[in-house]
């Protein structure tokens, strides 16, 4: 079995050491960089399958950062950055990363985001070799394809990240039925939200802009107020 390899991106050396010991102790392999432009050079290079990104670093920050890789790739991106407000996450998941961590960091915690997230990627990756059932699911202008992460929205294919694309699959795998944000973090995440925050609700909006032909009149994925999402029929 080959092993994964994650890059770590932070202008802390001791931050990007730290993570990276941790990384190994849990058999990843592990590429650092301590800026955002070392960053993407080295993803042009390497076959990374995650990335562990921090936010404030002096050129280009990781929000920049984190655009740039998802103009081209759909790999995990885990922010790590010691900005917690509710903002800072809304922010940062709005920029196209599938996870945040908060600094100080618990290492038990960040490396259970980490293998959520390489196990997700893993999963819907379509160059997998596993032999998966043929899932199709099709309602009104979307079909998606589970086998092969494909999703086409109103006769236009798109690409979505692997936390977009269970967080989607999830509600058309269910048609007519409402789900909370909870009960979508908690499927998706495989964790219990113990305290309400915006996380489901960015990746909602950030879904809606791709697959919807306008976000802010959404026919796909409904808004039931004050219950939830749900796709119909």
């Amino acid at each position: 079995m080959s092993q994964e390899m994650i890059l770590v991106v932070d202008d802390e050396k001791e931050i990007a050491d730290l993570v990276e010991i941790h990384l190994v102790s849990d058999g990843f392999l592990v590429k650092k960089a301590y800026s955002a432009d070392e960053g993407l050079k080295i993803l042009e290079q390497e076959e990374i399958q995650l990335v562990v990104l921090d936010i404030m670093m002096p050129g280009m920050d990781g929000i920049e950062m984190c655009k740039e890789i998802r103009k081209k790739s759909t790999i995990p991106i885990i922010f790590l950055s010691a900005k917690s407000s509710d903002l800072d996450k809304i922010v940062g998941l709005g920029s196209g990363a599938d996870d945040y961590v908060s600094k100080p960091f618990n290492p038990l915690e960040l490396m259970a985001r980490v293998k959520s997230q390489l196990r997700r990627f893993t999963q819907l990756n379509p160059n997998t070799s596993e032999k998966l059932h043929n899932t199709e699911i099709q309602l009104m202008d979307l079909t998606i394809q589970k086998e092969t992460h494909r999703v086409v929205a109103f006769e236009r294919e798109v690409k979505l990240t692997p936390i977009e694309f269970d967080i989607l699959f999830l509600l058309a795998s269910n048609p007519g039925r409402v789900f909370s944000t909870d009960e979508i973090f908690e499927q998706v995440w495989n964790e219990k939200m113990y305290e309400a925050n915006n996380t489901v609700m960015v990746h909602i909006r950030r879904i809606r802009e791709k697959i919807e032909l306008d976000s802010r009149n959404a026919q796909i994925i409904k808004t039931v107020w004050g219950v939830g999402y749900k796709i119909d029929r």
